[in-house]
């Protein structure tokens, strides 16, 4: 592969710039999105996101909350874990090995590195301690190293589980310790060949028998052939004790973040659904996970909203695909999601939090933020809440990109910003 060089990638960015246009309107968001039709062309709008540092600036978030970088000079973290005894684990890392199909995926994917850290993942767990409970976390140290692009994160019953990019795997902990035992236990093996999409999202059920990982597709919509997409777009249902797993539901095109429903053991999950359909398809979602639906990738999107890239078509699948519930827009990338608490205070008690990375496809950006979703009788209802912001700023600049969000039961919402390398957490005022 030829070197991109710095003359061709300011002609294709300029090209791409160029073929914008979209209108200035919210996008569609809630259960009943609007689908506009797709617009197809050469090259898809982007804007970049352009890194500045934070300085003496941080993200803005509602009155009576205050926010304060807890960690900071990470390694790309990406999703945070707050154990029983208060600790916070941080998942460090980068991966993916997808070669690029096409001239433009390779100079796009160059564009597209230009918004975010330049900082090499760290392919480790750190461990944050507040001892003393007052905000400040004194203790940061590494938990555990030599991983492979950790990412989901879960705990239950003395076992800290996390999802590298090709296997699931489980470390011995007793509450207090500081760095792990040794190496993991493999639990089972995951999908790692290519790894267009590399996250491997994780939750547990309440009673820590079942492991949930979402495992993205190789393509944006099966350009790379189906032979590569076995066991991709999916979640897999994993026995803890054993590794056997099943598909649980497919068609979800990346699945970036996966959570249970306290008090219903439901499974739900943030996706990040396909591109260059234009600037307004297709959403991004918060869903609830049934057992055995199919979400439409690579056929259709949004219940059977036909997609035809994809080929051979299948209209048996696509007659049997369902809606996801609540639309987050189109293009915002949402990495994060957590279910709220009362201690998170009355107006964020019920529902849930968004962590939003930010578009890269569309010429006014869109995400960029943390966000609320309100629940009611325990679905999402409502039009979402902005939560934390300033991430990009008004000048243009992006300070930070949210990725994983979690909420600590002793009311505090954890921020995992993947461009600044930071750990923030938003705290309701005394």
């Amino acid at each position: 592969m030829r070197p991109v060089y710095p003359v061709a990638t300011l002609t294709l960015a300029m090209l791409l710039s160029a073929c914008g246009g979209e209108a200035d309107n919210p996008q569609a968001r809630g259960p009943d999105p609007k689908m506009p039709e797709p617009q197809r062309s050469l090259l898809p709008s982007m804007k970049i996101a352009e890194p500045a540092a934070w300085g003496d600036q941080k993200p803005t978030v509602p009155d009576g909350f205050s926010i304060t970088a807890i960690a900071t000079d990470l390694k790309i973290p990406r999703q945070t874990l707050v154990l029983p005894n208060g600790d916070i684990l941080v998942a460090e890392g980068r991966g993916g090995n997808a070669a690029k199909l096409k001239p433009k995926d390779v100079i796009a994917s160059y564009i597209k590195a230009q918004g975010n850290t330049k900082v090499k993942g760290g392919n480790r767990l750190t461990l944050l301690r507040d001892a003393d409970g007052d905000g400040k976390y004194e203790l940061q140290t590494v938990f555990a190293e030599s991983l492979n692009a950790p990412y989901g994160l879960a705990y239950s019953d003395g076992k800290i589980y996390v999802a590298n990019q090709d296997a699931l795997v489980r470390f011995d902990y007793a509450e207090g310790q500081t760095k792990a035992d040794g190496a993991p236990t493999t639990v089972t093996q995951l999908p790692s060949a290519i790894n267009h999409h590399w996250t491997k999202s994780l939750a547990i059920s309440e009673d820590g028998n079942s492991l949930y990982v979402g495992i993205g597709s190789n393509s944006n919509v099966t350009e790379r052939g189906m032979e590569v997409e076995v066991d991709r777009a999916m979640v897999w249902q994993i026995d803890a004790q054993t590794g056997a797993h099943k598909p649980y539901a497919t068609g979800l095109r990346n699945p970036t973040a996966l959570k249970i429903q306290p008090g219903t053991g439901t499974l739900w999950a943030v996706v990040n659904e396909r591109d260059e359909l234009g600037p307004d398809l297709v959403p991004d979602y918060l869903t609830s996970v049934r057992e055995g639906a199919f979400y439409g990738w690579p056929y259709s999107y949004w219940g059977q909203n036909v997609d035809t890239r994809a080929q051979p078509q299948d209209p048996k699948k696509v007659a049997s695909a369902i809606k996801p519930d609540y639309s987050l827009g189109s293009h915002v990338a949402a990495l994060g999601v957590d279910f709220s608490t009362a201690a998170m205070g009355e107006k964020f008690a019920e529902g849930v939090f968004v962590g939003e990375h930010g578009s890269w496809n569309r010429d006014n950006p869109v995400g960029y933020k943390v966000i609320f979703v309100p629940f009611s009788n325990g679905q999402a209802a409502g039009d979402p809440v902005d939560f934390a912001t300033g991430f990009r700023g008004s000048d243009g600049k992006t300070r930070g990109r949210p990725v994983g969000v979690t909420v600590d039961p002793r009311g505090a919402l954890i921020i995992a910003d993947d461009l600044s390398n930071t750990i923030w957490r938003v705290t309701r005022n005394q």
